[in-house]
């Protein structure tokens, strides 16, 4: 900790979230930067420009002795990043998804727990009034529920690139689909069962193995069945490319459209606009959300949720286990997409 009071804090990966981040420590009042990461050059805001730059990882940790650490890299350095991290003392907050495999997200919470320090996963839909509401009033509707959702990107240029860049390691599915399969379990609250995916190549420009498009269905314990759907790329459609419907016997929650004119736009996979509550009854009731936060400030919120876990000791078990529950379902999805198998899920403890 600095002298000042403040909690120290390296940020590694400066693509779009890790800079978010970066800049919701900036305006932090208890949180001070003492280093960024990154690889590659990297411009950065006026706001960072002062800051100490690695490119080196382990030597930020061993440099600076943060009290905080931001991952923000591909997913597949994510586990190991972590680890090194919270074995150097450090508390962490690592984006989605936690990491590429269940095996190393389960490495991660406990080396979490051994090591007695904070973990953040970054489920920003956690952090947004509108969903918070999404999924108070889907609860009170009652189960079981079918959970109807996609996320589409028409991405063209400098976001195709990334989205190349990310899928060297991760699917769309599982890239996006945690954020949204963690809204299933939270509403449903019930044990996934099986999973069954289908996914689909389409694009050269792709490395052979990995697919630009993918759905799964999964079915929970209490009978509730989910679906979820996501592409990436210039061809994708945008037509119904974001669906958010929460179905049960009593009725239906969904977003209705208030998105962003574009899919691959980063303010617009948070924004829910208004939300419509539907009674089997047939009475509908709209509900507004006009002053709703935009992505810094909800990178601000996830920020500001770290560092108050960390202030007042709150217990974060269930958070990270509901990370590594909703891991284990895109993966599994993953896996049946890449054996043509219903993939049977197991505990993930």
């Amino acid at each position: 900790m600095s002298s000042n009071g403040k909690l120290r804090v390296v940020v590694a990966g400066l693509g779009n979230m890790g800079l978010s981040h970066a800049l919701a420590h900036h305006k932090h009042g208890e949180a001070e930067i003492v280093g960024l990461v990154n690889r590659s050059p990297v411009a950065l805001p006026d706001e960072l420009s002062g800051y100490p730059l690695y490119t080196d990882f382990a030597e930020a940790l061993r440099a600076q002795k943060p009290d905080i650490v931001v991952v923000a890299t591909y997913s597949d350095s994510h586990a190991d990043y972590a680890c090194m991290a919270l074995e150097a003392g450090a508390h962490v907050f690592v984006e989605k998804p936690l990491s590429t495999t269940v095996e190393d997200a389960r490495r991660v919470v406990d080396c979490a727990k051994a090591n007695r320090r904070k973990l953040v996963i970054g489920y920003i839909l956690r952090h947004h009034p509108s969903w918070q509401r999404l999924v108070t009033e889907a609860r009170a509707l009652g189960g079981p529920y079918v959970f109807r959702m996609n996320l589409n990107q028409q991405s063209t240029g400098a976001t195709w690139e990334t989205h190349k860049s990310l899928m060297k390691t991760t699917p769309p599915i599982v890239d996006c689909g945690v954020h949204y399969v963690d809204v299933m379990c939270q509403i449903t609250d019930a044990k996934p069962v099986r999973v069954h995916g289908m996914g689909l190549r389409l694009s050269d420009e792709i490395d052979q193995g990995m697919y630009n498009y993918g759905q799964f269905q999964v079915i929970f314990e209490d009978g509730s069945a989910g679906w979820y759907e996501a592409g990436w790329g210039p061809m994708m459609s945008e037509v119904a490319y974001f669906v958010k419907d929460v179905i049960s016997p009593n009725g239906a929650v969904s977003i209705l459209s208030g998105m962003h004119p574009d899919s691959d736009s980063v303010e617009g996979h948070t924004k829910v606009g208004a939300l419509r509550i539907h009674s089997a009854g047939g009475q509908d009731t709209d509900v507004d959300f006009p002053g709703e936060p935009g992505h810094q400030e909800l990178c601000d919120a996830e920020q500001a949720y770290l560092i108050d876990a960390i202030r007042n000791d709150v217990d974060l078990t269930r958070h990270m286990e509901d990370a590594v529950a909703s891991l284990h379902i895109c993966l599994a999805a993953d896996e049946s997409i890449r054996t043509g198998k219903v993939i049977e899920l197991k505990s993930q403890g």
